[in-house]
């Protein structure tokens, strides 16, 4: 399907900000709403099905139904909404940590926040676990995991180790008022890859990416005596 240009954009936009006023309604009620042709409308409607923006419903009547296929109520899916109030839930869930915080100290949220990532610790690890040992390979594979789950990651090697980033954060919002969330995810990374991380930048706090820093083995200095980072990269 060819990409919808700037007006079928805007006129999209105003068929979904509709929908989401009234509920549900039927293309020709969207239609004389809009000021839009019943062929103008049912080419707008079926793109917006095809994106999975829209779905349809049958239309109940109280009584007899005439001829002719039954009428078909369209209302938006649960994506689409989410879309046009994308930080409604993230509303929600900073007032009711603010409520937890306020009832029963920091301390809780702390706990709430660990609550939160340990399933998603589990199903990590359950990926990563033929990953071995070394902290680097662990990374790479906790990176394909975290991707799945919608974090966008991926896992380089630097001078000083390894580097994971997450490129998208499902808690950004809500994390910038309870740092929390991001201590634990830091300490499952930490956990998962076997060694202590360092968190160098978050999108909670207005970063572009979350980046977390893997150090690279290290082995003593038999001169020295003093520990020295190894080198992964060629």
């Amino acid at each position: 399907m060819a990409p919808a240009n700037a007006s079928d954009g805007r006129t999209r936009d105003r068929v979904a900000q509709l929908l989401l006023k009234r509920g549900a309604a039927t293309a020709a009620e969207l239609g004389a709403q809009l000021g839009l042709s019943p062929a103008a409308i049912r080419k707008h409607l079926d793109a917006m099905l095809a994106d999975d923006l829209v779905e349809t419903r049958e239309v109940r009547h109280q009584g007899p139904r005439g001829r002719g296929r039954p009428a078909k109520a369209f209302v938006l899916t649960a994506a689409a909404r989410e879309d046009l109030n994308p930080h409604f839930y993230d509303g929600i869930a900073t007032a009711a940590l603010r409520w937890i915080a306020q009832r029963q100290g920091p301390g809780a949220v702390t706990e709430f926040a660990a609550a939160q990532v340990a399933a998603l610790e589990e199903r990590c690890r359950a990926a990563i676990c033929e990953a071995g040992d070394d902290p680097i390979a662990r990374a790479e594979a906790l990176a394909e995991v975290l991707t799945a789950e919608g974090y966008a990651a991926n896992a380089s090697t630097i001078a000083s180790g390894g580097q994971l980033c997450q490129h998208h954060c499902p808690v950004a919002h809500v994390a910038a008022e309870f740092p929390q969330l991001c201590d634990a995810e830091t300490a499952v990374i930490s956990r998962l890859i076997g060694t202590h991380v360092q968190r160098l930048a978050t999108i909670a706090h207005g970063d572009g990416v979350c980046t977390t820093h893997i150090p690279g083995p290290q082995r003593v200095n038999v001169t020295t005596g003093n520990a020295i980072t190894v080198r992964t990269d060629t």
